[in-house]
């Protein structure tokens, strides 16, 4: 009992670092002066952490670019030699990937069509990914996070309608690496980074919907995603806004799922269900205003409509962001899209209907939010614990740091 106190004192010793960095992924190339002001620390404080993390590569100041007379200054920004994680977005047709610093910006981006939609062929191509990038960064390298597109359950993917994936081992991306993983809803990791650095920015509430295949989205409040007792919250393309005579390949009746995107639009013309439900949408997107889809589309915009007044009256959002193909399906039917959301809030809503904008990181919001999900992480005060101790020079460098309480404006 007396070692994991001393453990968890440890830890929460940290907390002001982790502060830190997490306000630097906001406010890259910001001063310490910026920093001392938004997290009410007096400047000899910040002037010590800064160098204490510098010291421990956590942090770096650069010279600012000259602005005239005056005493020059300097920008806080990643150290070069600091932590990294590395983001996943495992999409229908493709899979993509990026390497991120502390200040959250992606590098090192690419990615690559599959083969084969085989779990084993896919996640061992991912794998090949995860030792690369190991292999270059080394110790640096502190988590991985995987945006895919299903129901992740205990960490487990239970299934996933869009892939034809069902009870899938996420483990082997990492197993015997000792690097988390961290797997989670792409819709979820998409709002995720839309709350933190996108259109939903300042919202204490919000609600991202993104549609690729099937309709999935996030609740995020003050920033943070609810996502259930095993992440498997926000599937609400499972919600029974649809015809119940109508069995959705999850198993339940009446899917929202079944009433927005590729299929609908299809049965709504008569059409085959399409192979590829996403590209489908895009083609039918792409005539937008033809006599022979214009009905198709506004059919299925307010099913869009509807369900997100539904999803009002439940969550109570300030704002809500729509990502993937439903900001286009709105807009090939505004008029469609708002009349049955209005219709389907609740009477005291309608006077100031939360609004609805589109998500502004667009189609790589899962590859930023995957990002923010392994960052998150990597700077929590245990993960900074434990990386001070990997540094050669942390006897030095955490020296009356760890044991210190910041010294806060009065």
């Amino acid at each position: 009992m007396a070692s994991l106190i001393r453990h968890s004192a440890r830890e929460a010793r940290w907390h002001t670092a982790s502060r830190t960095l997490a306000w630097l992924r906001l406010h890259p190339g910001a001063t310490r002066a910026a920093l001392a002001r938004d997290l009410g620390l007096t400047s000899g404080f910040a002037t010590e952490l800064t160098g204490r993390l510098r010291t421990l590569r956590l942090l770096a100041e650069t010279p600012a670019p000259p602005q005239g007379r005056g005493r020059p200054t300097s920008v806080l920004g990643a150290h070069p030699e600091g932590p990294v994680v590395l983001a996943v977005d495992l999409r229908l047709t493709d899979w993509r990937y990026a390497v991120a610093g502390l200040d959250g910006r992606l590098r090192d981006s690419t990615g690559a069509e599959h083969g084969s939609l085989d779990p084993r062929t896919v996640l061992t191509a991912v794998r090949q990914v995860v030792d690369v990038v190991r292999d270059s960064y080394g110790n640096r390298l502190r988590a991985v996070a995987l945006a895919i597109p299903g129901s992740i359950h205990d960490g487990r993917l239970a299934q996933s309608t869009t892939l034809g994936w069902h009870d899938v081992d996420l483990t082997e991306l990492t197993a015997g690496t000792g690097i988390p993983l961290l797997p989670g809803n792409d819709a979820t990791l998409a709002g995720l980074a839309e709350v933190r650095t996108g259109a939903a920015v300042g919202a204490r509430a919000a609600l991202h919907l993104m549609i690729e295949v099937g309709i999935g989205g996030a609740f995020t409040v003050d920033g943070c995603p609810s996502t259930g007792a095993h992440g498997a919250a926000g599937e609400y393309g499972h919600q029974p806004y649809g015809d119940r005579s109508r069995r959705c390949p999850c198993g339940a009746r009446g899917c929202w799922d079944l009433e927005i995107g590729g299929q609908a639009l299809a049965r709504h013309l008569g059409a085959p269900t399409p192979a590829d439900p996403h590209g489908y949408t895009r083609q039918i997107l792409d005539r937008a205003g033809d006599p022979a889809v214009q009905p198709a589309l506004e059919t299925v915009a307010a099913a869009l409509g509807a369900g997100i007044g539904a999803l009002v009256n439940v969550h109570d959002p300030d704002k809500i962001t729509l990502g993937g193909l439903a900001a286009p399906l709105r807009a090939a039917a505004p008029d469609s899209f708002t009349s049955a959301y209005t219709d389907g809030l609740m009477a005291f809503h309608r006077g100031q209907p939360p609004p609805v904008v589109d998500a502004a990181h667009g189609d790589n919001g899962a590859l930023y939010g995957a990002a923010i999900l392994a960052l998150d992480h990597a700077t929590s005060e245990t993960a900074l614990a434990e990386w001070a101790t990997r540094q050669p020079v942390q006897n030095q460098a955490t020296a009356g740091f760890v044991g210190r309480r910041p010294r806060v404006r009065p």
